[in-house]
C-alpha cells in the first residue's frame, strides 16, 4: 500500500481537493464553488483541452501556482454530455455544508460519478436508447466461460448470461454497452469494442457476493425463481456491476426490480457482420442513414422506442412467441388504433423517472410529469381493454393496473407548477404541511407589511419619495435621496451609500428582517425535508411504477408495428414447421419507402431447393434481393408483419451474411482477408436451419483462385451445412452447379439492352443470366467512351478464347487423382491403379463397420492383383 502523501504544505482548500482526487484518480473532479464547478492542476489542463475552456493560474499552494479551470453551474449538464461522449468520467463534488453557517472551509463531498455507462440525468441520456453498463468476467476466473451481467441504471432490470470466449463478440454487438467493466491485472480479451472500458479490482468479481447482492436487491431468499442459481460466472460479474453502480451513485443502489437470464439459444442469432450488412439499428455509412429501426420506430413514447430496439437486437427464435405478437397486432388493427396511439402521445418516461426516484435524483417537474401521466393511465387501460383480448393484451392490462396511491400522493404533495430546482422553493403544494404554510405566510405577509411601513415612515419623516425595499445582497432597507437626508430621524442607521441616495435600517425593520429571512430559510429547509419524505413514501411504489412503464412500452411497440402494417401494406407471415422460406411479392422494408416504385420479387427456398445461384448485372438488385429476404425472415420472427403479398417462413436459428467489401487496416487485414474470415465463420457455424447470404465471394483475388474458392464454398454450403443459401456471383461457371447438385437452382436479375443503353428490370427470374453487362454499367458510370470501346474489343476477344476452351474439365467434376512424384502421369502403373483409387475415393472410412473395412481391404488387394 502506498503511503499517504503529505499535504500539510497546501492550503486547506487544496488539501480538501487533493484528498477527494486521491479517491477518484481516474475521473475528472469538478468541485462546486459558488456559481462554478472548478477543476485544478492536471484535471484543469485536460478539461481545458477537451472542452475548450479557459485555463488560469490563481494564488499559490505548496509554493506553486494553482492551475484551474471552471464551468458555470447552470451549464454543467452540457459540459458533462461532451465529456461522456469523449469517453471520460467526471466526479461531481458538491458543497454539503451551509456556507453561511460554516466556520472556515465549507464541507464538500463527491455525490456521484458520471461515466458513460452510469448516466441517469435526463439531459445526458438519449431518450430512445439505453446507456448500458456491462461487467465481464473472463474464463480464467469463471471455469472456462465468460460471465456477463448488464443493466441500464434507469431501467430497473439486471440481465445475466454466460458464453464461450468465441461467442463474446456476438454478445457485445447485441448488448451494445456504453461502458465495460473488466478485472484489473488481467489481459483484456480481443473484443470488437472501442467504447469505454473501466478496470476494477479482481476481488469485486466475487460470485458469492454477487449472489447476495442480487438477492438483497430483489428481496428474495435465492435466485431459483429466476432460473439463475447456477450461473456463478454471471454472479461474479453482477457483483462488480452492482458495486460499481452503487459507488458511482454516491452510495445509492439503483432500482433493481427484475432479473432476466439471457441464453443464446432462445434468440435468432445475428452476428456483428449480419447486423451491419442488414442495417438493423446502425446504417452502413454515417449516423443518419435509414435503418430498419428508423423505419419501424413510430413509437409515441421514448420507452416504446427503447423496447423496439431491444426486440430488434434479440428477436425470439421460438415461433410461438412471434405468433402471440402477430395476434396482438391483428387485434389492434381491427380496433381504434389511431385513437390508442393518440392517447400514448405525451406520456412521461415512467421507467426513467422511477429510476431517478430510487436514486433520489428526480427533479420536481419530473414528479409533476409523472403525476399527470399516472392520472391518464386508467383511461389508457380502458382503451386497450376494448380490443380483442389475447395473451399480450391481457399482460398489458395487468401491468397498467396501477394502485392510485402514487398519483394521489403526488397530487397532494407537489405544487401544480413547481420550481425547476428544490433549492428555489415553491415545490411542495399549499395545504400539504401546516408548518410550511405558516412559514410561507410570513413571507406572503411581507409585501403588505413593507407597504404599510413605507406609508408610516413617509408620514413620520415628511419625506415623500422615501421607499422601503429588499434585495438578496443587503436585505431590507429604507432608501432616501441625498436631497432629503437632513430629514432622516435619529433611529435610522446607514446601511449603504449610493451615488444618488442613502440606504438605512431601523430597529423595527431589522427585527422584521430577521424574522422574514429566518422564515425563508426555515421554509426551504422544511420543503427539502418534506420532499425527501415524499421520495421515501414512493420507494415501495417503484416496482408497480416500473411494471406500468413496461405495459406502456409494450403497448406502444405493438401499436407502432400495427401502424407500420397498415401504412405500408404489410401482411401477417406464416411461421411453419417445415424448413424453408416461401415469399411471394417480397419487398425491401426500408428501400420501398424511399423510392417511387419498388419491384417485388418471389423467393423459394426449401428442403429440395436449398441453394440459389443468383447472377445478373451490377446495379441490377442482387444485394437488395438478398437483404430483403433476410429482413422479411427477421421481421416475421420479431413478431411484425412483413412487406410481401405472402410469406411462409420455416424454423430459423441464425442469419449470416457475407455482403460488401471493406478492409481492416487497423487489424492488418486486406479486403480479401476480411471476406475469407467472414466466410470461414459462416462455414463453421451455419446449420441446416440457418439463412446464409453470400455476395460475390472470391472477387478479391485472381480469377482462377476466386472461382475455385467460390465453387468450393458453394459446394460446402450445399453438402455439409445444408443451409438455406442465396449465393450471388459474377462467375457464370457456377451456374453449372445445378447439374451435379440436386438442391441447387439458378435465378437471375433481369436486364435488357436498348439503343439508349442497359435497362435494369430488377426482376428475379428463373435460370442463369446470359451475361454480366459490366461494360454497360461502366458506361452508365461515366467511364470515357474510348475506354468503353477498347473494353468491348477486349471482351470480344476474351469471349472467343473462352469458346475455344469449352472442352476444359467441368468445374464441379471430381478432381483427378494426383500422380506419384516418381512416376509419369501417363505410366501404365498409374492407369492400372485407377480402379484402386476409385474404390478408395468411393469409400467413407467414418461410415464403415470393422467387417466392412476388412471386406474393402480384400477388394483393394483383388483390384491390385488384376491390374
Amino acid at each position: 500500500m502506498s503511503a499517504t502523501p503529505d499535504l500539510s504544505a497546501h492550503t486547506p482548500l487544496m488539501q480538501q481537493y487533493l484528498r477527494m482526487k486521491a479517491e477518484h484518480p481516474d475521473a475528472l473532479l469538478l468541485c462546486r464553488m459558488g456559481d462554478f464547478y472548478e477543476l485544478f492542476y492536471a484535471d484543469a489542463e485536460k478539461a481545458a483541452r477537451l472542452l475548450d475552456i479557459t485555463l488560469t493560474r490563481r494564488g499559490q499552494s505548496a509554493g506553486e501556482p494553482v492551475i484551474m479551470a471552471g464551468v458555470p453551474a447552470q451549464a454543467l449538464d452540457g459540459y458533462l454530455a461532451r465529456l461522456v461522449k469523449l469517453g471520460e468520467s467526471a466526479a461531481i463534488c458538491e458543497q454539503i455544508g451551509d456556507p453561511a453557517l460554516a466556520k472556515g472551509l465549507v464541507e464538500r463531498r463527491v455525490v456521484r460519478v458520471v461515466t458513460p455507462g452510469t448516466l441517469t440525468e435526463q439531459a445526458l441520456l438519449d431518450d430512445r436508447r439505453d446507456a448500458v453498463l456491462l461487467a465481464v468476467v473472463p474464463p480464467k476466473m469463471a471455469r472456462g466461460e465468460h460471465g456477463l451481467a448488464w443493466m441500464a441504471l434507469t431501467g430497473g432490470c439486471v440481465s445475466l448470461a454466460q458464453c464461450a470466449a468465441s461467442a463474446l463478440p456476438d454478445w457485445l454487438e447485441r448488448i451494445a454497452p456504453a461502458e465495460v467493466l473488466w478485472p484489473q491485472d488481467l489481459p483484456a480479451a480481443p473484443m470488437p469494442w472501442a467504447g469505454a472500458t473501466t478496470l476494477r479490482p479482481p476481488w469485486h468479481f466475487d460470485a458469492a457476493l454477487g449472489g447476495r447482492k442480487l438477492c438483497a436487491a430483489l428481496q428474495v431468499a435465492n435466485l431459483s425463481g429466476f432460473d439463475a442459481q447456477h450461473l456463478t460466472a454471471a454472479h461474479a460479474a453482477a457483483a462488480a456491476l452492482l458495486t460499481y453502480a452503487e459507488q458511482t451513485q454516491g452510495g445509492s443502489l439503483p432500482l433493481v426490480a427484475d432479473l432476466r437470464v439471457e441464453r443464446a439459444e432462445t434468440t435468432l442469432r445475428l452476428d456483428a457482420t449480419a447486423r451491419r450488412n442488414l442495417e438493423i439499428v446502425q446504417p452502413l455509412r454515417g449516423d443518419d442513414g435509414p435503418t430498419l429501426l428508423s423505419h419501424l420506430d413510430t413509437c409515441q413514447t421514448a420507452a416504446g422506442s427503447r423496447l423496439l430496439r431491444d426486440w430488434l437486437q434479440a428477436p425470439p427464435r421460438d415461433a410461438a412467441v412471434s405468433r402471440v405478437r402477430h395476434a396482438a397486432l391483428q387485434a389492434l388493427r381491427d380496433g381504434r388504433l389511431g385513437t390508442l396511439r393518440q392517447s400514448l402521445r405525451g406520456l412521461a418516461d415512467l421507467e426513467r423517472i422511477a429510476a431517478r426516484v430510487a436514486l433520489r435524483q428526480v427533479k420536481p417537474r419530473e414528479l409533476v410529469a409523472l403525476r399527470d401521466s399516472l392520472q391518464r393511465l386508467p383511461a389508457l387501460r380502458q382503451q386497450a381493454a376494448a380490443f380483442d383480448r389475447g395473451p399480450l393484451l391481457d399482460t398489458i392490462d395487468q401491468q397498467l393496473a396501477l394502485p392510485p396511491d402514487c398519483a394521489a400522493l403526488l397530487q397532494r404533495a407537489i405544487a401544480a407548477e413547481p420550481a425547476q430546482a428544490l433549492r428555489d422553493g415553491g415545490v411542495i403544494a399549499a395545504g400539504f404541511d401546516a408548518e410550511l404554510d405558516a412559514l410561507r405566510a410570513i413571507d406572503t405577509d411581507c409585501g403588505s407589511y413593507l407597504m404599510e411601513l413605507e406609508q408610516r415612515e413617509r408620514a413620520r419623516t415628511g419625506i415623500a419619495n422615501l421607499r422601503v425595499q429588499y434585495n438578496k445582497v443587503h436585505g431590507f432597507f429604507i432608501e432616501v435621496t441625498h436631497g432629503q437626508t437632513d430629514k432622516v430621524p435619529d433611529d435610522y442607521r446607514r446601511r449603504q451609500t449610493l451615488k444618488g441616495a442613502e440606504r438605512y435600517i431601523t430597529p423595527e425593520l431589522k427585527a422584521f428582517e430577521d424574522r422574514a429571512l429566518s422564515a425563508q430559510d426555515r421554509a426551504l429547509a422544511r420543503e427539502k425535508l418534506l420532499f425527501d419524505g415524499v421520495l421515501d413514501t414512493m420507494q415501495p411504489m417503484l416496482v408497480g411504477l416500473r411494471r406500468a412503464a413496461q405495459g406502456v412500452a409494450l403497448l406502444d411497440v405493438l401499436a407502432a408495428l400495427a401502424e407500420r402494417a397498415d401504412t405500408c401494406g404489410w401482411v401477417c407471415p406464416e411461421l411453419v414447421e417445415a424448413p424453408g422460406i416461401h415469399i411471394t411479392g417480397g419487398r425491401h422494408a426500408v428501400i420501398e419507402s424511399r423510392v417511387d416504385r419498388f419491384i417485388p420479387n418471389d423467393c423459394q427456398l426449401d428442403a429440395q431447393r436449398r441453394l440459389l445461384i443468383l447472377t445478373g448485372p451490377n446495379m441490377g438488385g442482387k444485394s437488395t434481393y438478398m437483404r430483403q429476404t433476410a429482413l422479411i425472415a427477421l421481421l416475421a420472427y420479431l413478431g411484425s408483419y412483413v412487406p410481401a403479398q405472402r410469406a411462409c417462413i420455416g424454423p430459423l436459428d441464425a442469419i449470416y451474411t457475407r455482403i460488401g467489401a471493406s478492409d481492416d487496416l487497423a487489424g492488418g487485414q486486406s479486403t480479401f482477408m476480411v471476406e475469407m474470415a467472414e466466410t470461414a465463420a459462416i462455414l463453421r457455424q451455419a446449420t441446416d436451419h440457418s439463412l446464409v447470404l453470400m455476395d460475390e465471394v472470391g472477387r478479391g483475388t485472381s480469377t482462377f483462385d476466386g472461382l475455385a474458392l467460390a465453387a468450393a464454398i458453394a459446394a460446402q454450403l450445399h453438402d455439409r451445412n445444408r443451409s438455406l443459401t442465396l449465393f450471388a456471383t459474377h462467375y457464370f461457371e457456377l451456374t453449372d452447379m445445378v447439374q451435379r447438385y440436386p438442391q441447387a437452382a439458378n435465378v437471375h436479375v433481369g436486364a435488357a439492352e436498348t439503343p439508349q443503353g442497359i435497362v435494369f428490370l430488377h426482376e428475379v427470374q428463373e435460370g442463369p443470366a446470359s451475361r454480366s453487362y459490366g461494360v454497360q454499367v461502366a458506361q452508365l458510370a461515366g467511364v470515357p467512351a474510348v475506354v468503353i470501346r477498347d473494353a468491348r474489343k477486349r471482351l470480344a476477344a476474351l469471349e472467343q478464347q473462352h469458346q475455344q476452351h469449352l472442352a476444359q474439365r467441368d468445374l464441379f467434376a471430381d478432381p483427378a487423382p494426383e500422380p506419384e512424384e516418381d512416376e509419369p502421369t501417363s505410366s501404365p502403373q498409374a492407369d492400372a491403379a485407377s480402379p484402386v483409387l476409385d474404390a478408395l475415393d468411393a469409400a467413407d472410412p467414418d461410415a464403415l463397420t470393422p467387417r466392412q473395412a476388412l471386406d474393402l481391404l480384400y477388394q483393394l488387394k483383388t483390384l491390385r492383383a488384376t491390374r
